[in-house]
C-alpha cells in the first residue's frame, strides 16, 4: 500500500530516531509528530518543539500530558528560524520534522515561510548524525504555499549529493495539491572520505 506523506514521514521516522536522541519538531502544530517523536526517543532521548501559535502549544503540552510523555519535551512558543539560536555547539540531531503550511483548525493566514523554513533547515544539516532525516512535510494549496514549495524544491536540489541524499515523495494525480514529502539524508560528514 502507497503511504501518505505524513504516514512516509513517520515510517522514517521510526526507522532512524533511537532512545536517547535529540529531535526536533520544528512546527509542533496540533502535536502527532511530538507525540511520535517523543516515544521514539524515550525517557533518557529529547524532544525540541517549534511553534509560533500559542494555541500550537497548548494543543501539543495536552496531549503530551495525556499520553505521560511531557518529561522529554520542551515546547517553545517561537518559530524555527530559531533553531540555532537554541541548540548547543556540538548538538548531535537524531532526526527532525516539519509540517510546513498553516495550522489546521486555526488562522489560515498565519503559515510557515521559505525564508523561516530554509534558515532552519541550514542550521540542522551541520548538526544532523550521518544517517539521519531531516523531513519536509509540504502543503501548497494554500496562498503563499506555492512559493515556499517551489524555493524548498530549488534549495533542497542544490544540496551537494556526496554529502546528502534528497527525496521527494508524494501523489501525482490527485486533486488540491496534496502534501508532499521532502526527505534530506546526511550521507557523510565533508571530513569523510
Amino acid at each position: 500500500m502507497l503511504l501518505s506523506a505524513v504516514d512516509f514521514s513517520h515510517s522514517l521516522l521510526k526507522e532512524t530516531v533511537c532512545k536517547g536522541d535529540l529531535v526536533i519538531d520544528a512546527t509542533v502544530g496540533n502535536g502527532s509528530d511530538t507525540v511520535l517523536l517523543a516515544t521514539l526517543v524515550g525517557p533518557t532521548g529529547k524532544v525540541i518543539g517549534f511553534d509560533v501559535q500559542k494555541q500550537a502549544i497548548e494543543n501539543t503540552a495536552q496531549k503530551l500530558l495525556l499520553a505521560g510523555l511531557t518529561d522529554q519535551v520542551t515546547l517553545l512558543h517561537q518559530g524555527h528560524e530559531t533553531l540555532g539560536d537554541v541548540l548547543a555547539d556540538n548538538a548531535k540531531i537524531g532526526g527532525a520534522i516539519f509540517n510546513l503550511g498553516y495550522l489546521p483548525g486555526s488562522d489560515k493566514t498565519i503559515i510557515t515561510k521559505k525564508n523561516t523554513t530554509i534558515r532552519a533547515i541550514e542550521a540542522l544539516l551541520p548538526k544532523l548524525r550521518i544517517g539521519s532525516y531531516i523531513l519536509l512535510v509540504v502543503y501548497s494549496g494554500h496562498p503563499g504555499g506555492m512559493e515556499e514549495k517551489n524555493a524548498l524544491l530549488d534549495y533542497c536540489s542544490s544540496l551537494n549529493q556526496s554529502l546528502f541524499k534528497v527525496l521527494q515523495y508524494g501523489f501525482i494525480n490527485q486533486i488540491n495539491h496534496p502534501p508532499f514529502l521532502i526527505a534530506i539524508e546526511k550521507k557523510k560528514t565533508p571530513y569523510m572520505k
